[in-house]
């Protein structure tokens, strides 16, 4: 098909401004109306760089009764293309009767859960396990934890079944390449599963939490439809390694499983595992991320400012942002996993220690607008090894749960007083959002001198880009130190670890992606990997 970009139009504009606009564009390439079959909307987007004049932007898909015509036509000129193929083909496909080991995945997260359902749906029967529960039972012990204080360690926002992404913004979309159109299989298995079908063309699409947990028990269902099986609270304590090939796992319930080929999708927090591998000499080596704290403002306020008198319209929704700032120290402030109109989560699965989050429902209609407002760290900053990134994660955590009061309350602080360098005493008409409870204090010893520093001189510049974004009503609540994996492990071309045969790190946990649809692409691709090698070449 035909292909056209840059398609603009105003708000509010009716259907058939649309179809006017698209028969106008065929026009230009010499397609006259009843030259076209029919279009579909691919993508959908805004442009607010004149907040007095805010666009819709598309890309529209056209088929066309002459195509090979129209595509001689378009050649040179701007924004008119070809339609890729995106639909997704299996790189192998099971025999009938294939007995081999299967394959085993660990971790039910994004990346786990395409894993699996890929395996899946290439005939091989994958198990998958997760040290977490079902996702049902797993929010109810998360909102134990939000609303009573009681952390179960393993079973929170951290682990079970769906990952860190169920209790997240459930953003779909990542700045990483993509030329296989991988998201786009994504995208379609989350509409299967239940998901709003404006997610395949909306330009930064989301899904929100409540949807998520009824989609990951749907994509669940259809791996246990075609032969794959799911085994809940069970954790991998331990590998078995014949002469630098993985042969199988020790599980928690006391069984060996057999295995040849092991899919390790563990999450950025599964720290103790991350210790097993180590100890079983599995290559990792410490990587980069970042720690900060979450900021909260009204959603008014960044609605304002991104999109002025069109602030509320119906298809803008609740704005968002994205902003960074290189402080005279050398380091880059950034925020993060921006959620709009949303909530900052307790995300911790260690006893005694405050982690920070941010989630949003598919409506994005609570009152507050949160993003993490981060600054990168290098492993020079934690000497040490491999592991040294996850104690220093800890150090900070137990820091935050020292100062929060000691029963998973959040520190936090006005950002006037941040700025002023004062302990706050009393919140003002920001009402932070995290469960169970905030904790007025100083921050300036939540995290090291250098991230405060870098913070504390970016929120005014920033305050220059978002208008408000340096109220001094907004609130910081500590701590967000799980930005990304504090390591990465390293793997071959082939998806393998370069030192275990048969072991396939993949996902944010292993360094290999960051967020929902990164993490699931990078679970499909490993999972063509694997399937590649057990089967060899025997294309579906």
């Amino acid at each position: 098909m035909l292909r056209i970009s840059e398609v603009k139009l105003p708000l509010d504009h009716p259907q058939l401004a649309l179809d006017a606009a698209v028969h106008a564009r065929l026009a230009d390439i010499g397609v006259k109306p009843d030259g076209l079959i029919r279009y579909t909307v691919y993508r959908r987007a805004h442009d607010a760089r004149k907040k007095s004049d805010i666009k819709l932007t598309y890309i529209v898909d056209c088929e066309l009764k002459d195509e090979a015509s129209a595509f001689k036509r378009m050649a040179g000129k701007p924004h008119y293309g070809v339609t890729p193929d995106m639909d997704y083909h299996f790189v192998a496909m099971a025999p009938p009767g294939f007995d081999r080991h299967r394959p085993v995945v660990i971790g039910m997260g994004p990346c786990g859960l395409f894993a699996g359902l890929i395996l899946a749906q290439m005939g091989l029967r994958p198990i998958i396990l997760e040290r977490g529960k079902a996702v049902r039972e797993r929010t109810k012990d998360t909102w134990g934890l939000w609303r009573k204080s009681v952390l179960n360690p393993d079973s929170n926002v951290q682990f079970g079944e769906g990952g860190a992404g169920t209790f997240s913004d459930g953003k779909l979309y990542s700045q990483i390449k993509d030329p296989r159109h991988l998201g786009r299989k994504v995208l379609d298995e989350f509409v299967k599963a239940g998901a709003p079908e404006d997610i395949l063309y909306l330009s930064r699409p989301h899904i929100g939490t409540f949807r998520l947990v009824s989609m990951v028990e749907k994509m669940r269902a259809t791996i246990h439809a075609l032969g794959g099986e799911v085994r809940f609270e069970t954790k991998v304590e331990n590998l078995v390694i014949e002469d630098g090939k993985i042969r199988g796992l020790e599980l928690s319930t006391g069984e060996t499983l057999v295995t040849h080929h092991v899919v390790l999708a563990i999450g950025h927090s599964a720290r103790d595992t991350f210790k097993m591998l180590d100890d079983n000499g599995v290559y990792l080596e410490p990587k980069p991320f970042s720690l900060g704290f979450r900021i909260e403002h009204p959603q008014s306020v960044i609605d304002r400012s991104r999109f002025g008198k069109f602030a509320g319209h119906k298809d803008l929704g609740a704005a968002d942002y994205k902003v960074v700032h290189h402080a005279s120290n050398g380091r880059a402030v950034y925020s993060f996993c921006m959620c709009p109109g949303g909530t900052v989560v307790a995300a911790t699965s260690e006893p005694g220690r405050v982690v920070t989050n941010g989630m949003s429902q598919y409506s994005r209609a609570e009152r507050n607008a949160n993003a993490g407002i981060v600054v990168g760290i290098t492993p020079d900053d934690y000497p040490g090894g491999a592991l040294a990134g996850i104690e220093f994660q800890r150090h900070w955590e137990s820091r935050a749960f020292e100062l929060g009061g000691g029963n998973y309350f959040a520190p936090g602080q006005r950002v006037e007083d941040f700025i002023a360098g004062r302990p706050s005493t009393s919140l003002g008409s920001v009402i932070p959002s995290y469960k169970p409870g905030v904790t007025p204090t100083d921050l300036s010893t939540a995290l090291p001198d250098y991230v405060i520093e870098a913070i504390r001189e970016a929120l005014p510049e920033l305050d220059k880009k978002i208008a408000g974004f340096a109220m001094g009503d907004a609130v910081l609540t500590g701590v967000e130190t799980r930005t990304s994996s504090p390591l990465r492990i390293r793997r071959k071309d082939n998806c393998q670890s370069v030192n275990v045969e048969g072991l396939y790190p993949a996902g944010e946990g292993a360094g290999y992606a960051g967020g929902i649809y990164s993490a699931a692409i990078d679970g499909i691709e490993v999972a063509e990997a694997l399937a590649l090698d057990l089967l060899g070449s025997r294309a579906g």
